[in-house]
């Protein structure tokens, strides 16, 4: 019933996609499918253009084989076909006049006038630049044989009009087949039942074109978005990236390290205030009230509480290491508010800590009335 051929792809005129046969054979499959059957090959239909070329020299050596025409003639290429399969209408016609059938162009003024139904009508042949198909009536039903399709394509009668005008404004020459065709099997099926066409075939390699034109656009699209960034886009964000995780990696410790300060000097308070509670309450109202101590205190330095911290420790250390000398009641008392307790007697621990506590305020005491001096 149909017979197709593998195509390339051209351009046409629209700027859209048509499929181009290999070799051209676009005629021979047109005629096959018209009379259905392997009536044509390519061998034939070349000898039917050779045959036709000769005609056409024989008709230009009447002017004289020496007139400019003539020579001109000579030397140029065949019209009836070429080496890549093509076949020119007349070698189609000619082919068609061995079974007794003419060709009439559909758009003459001598055929409109017949005013003839297309659906009457039992085939057609058309063309378009170097591409030939055939749409043939089989049984009841007409059928799109184009051989660039994947199959044969269902006309409805109330759109065979339609399709032809179509062909029309895209630029194909329709020609109307006259004369009785070939009897076929499909014919014959087909005039018993009706088929119908769940879905239309394709252009053959259609699929393969839509792939195709699918990543020649994600191609652009990749290259588009290439040429928006900067050339040095990757590494400028990853040095920005670097840099910005360096800096909160700074601002993180500067913040710990203020946390650590604010602690220590925190702590260093506690401690001498806990001390001031504890040990030093008498001694503090013998010369100032203790909310004066604690706002002097609170005014240092950090750096001036750890060497006073560091030195009452030290006091403390020393203190404690005299009590377990045995000479320890040789040692003279510094403190004028020292213990009044026997220097010879035995110290308890308890008194050993109040000392040390009594001669820390006392230091403390004077370093301060000597700022307060200067």
């Amino acid at each position: 019933m149909w017979r197709g051929g593998c195509g390339q792809w051209e351009t046409n005129k629209h700027g859209g996609h048509l499929p181009r046969e290999e070799g051209s054979l676009c005629a021979q499959h047109c005629l096959n499918n018209l009379l259905q059957g392997e009536y044509f090959s390519p061998v034939e239909l070349s000898s039917i253009a050779q045959q036709l070329d000769e005609e056409e020299r024989m008709r230009m050596a009447e002017g004289g084989l020496s007139s400019e025409e003539y020579r001109t003639f000579l030397q140029q290429p065949s019209g009836n076909m070429d080496d890549s399969g093509f076949f020119s209408i007349q070698v189609i016609s000619n082919a068609l006049k061995v079974w007794g059938l003419e060709l009439i162009l559909f758009n003459s003024p001598e055929y409109q006038r017949l005013g003839i139904d297309p659906i009457n009508e039992r085939s057609f042949i058309c063309n378009y630049k170097e591409h030939w198909f055939t749409v043939r009536k089989l049984g009841k039903q007409w059928f799109n044989l184009n051989s660039l399709l994947t199959g044969p394509e269902l006309i409805s009668d109330t759109y065979l009009a339609l399709f032809l005008a179509q062909l029309q404004q895209e630029g194909y020459s329709i020609f109307v087949v006259k004369g009785d065709l070939p009897d076929c099997e499909a014919d014959q099926l087909l005039q018993m039942i009706r088929v119908q066409q769940m879905q239309r075939p394709k252009l053959i390699g259609e699929d393969t074109l839509q792939a195709r034109d699918q990543r020649v656009q994600k191609a652009d699209l990749e290259q588009t978005l290439d040429v928006s960034q900067p050339f040095d886009g990757p590494g400028v964000l990853d040095e920005d990236e670097e840099n910005f995780q360096k800096a909160l990696a700074l601002s993180r410790q500067e913040i710990d390290m203020e946390d650590e300060e604010a602690d220590l000097r925190r702590a260093i308070q506690l401690s001498m205030q806990g001390g001031h509670r504890t040990g030093f309450s008498d001694a503090c109202t013998l010369n100032a009230p203790r909310s004066a101590t604690t706002n002097q205190s609170e005014s240092l330095t950090s750096e001036e509480l750890r060497r006073r911290r560091q030195a009452y420790f030290e006091k403390q250390q020393h203190l404690h290491q005299q009590c377990q000398n045995p000479e320890f009641h040789d040692v003279p008392t510094t403190s004028s508010n020292a213990l009044g307790t026997d220097p010879g007697g035995d110290l308890s621990e308890e008194d050993m800590l109040q000392a040390a506590m009594n001669m820390s305020l006392e230091t403390v005491r004077n370093s301060l009335n000597t700022e307060e001096k200067k």
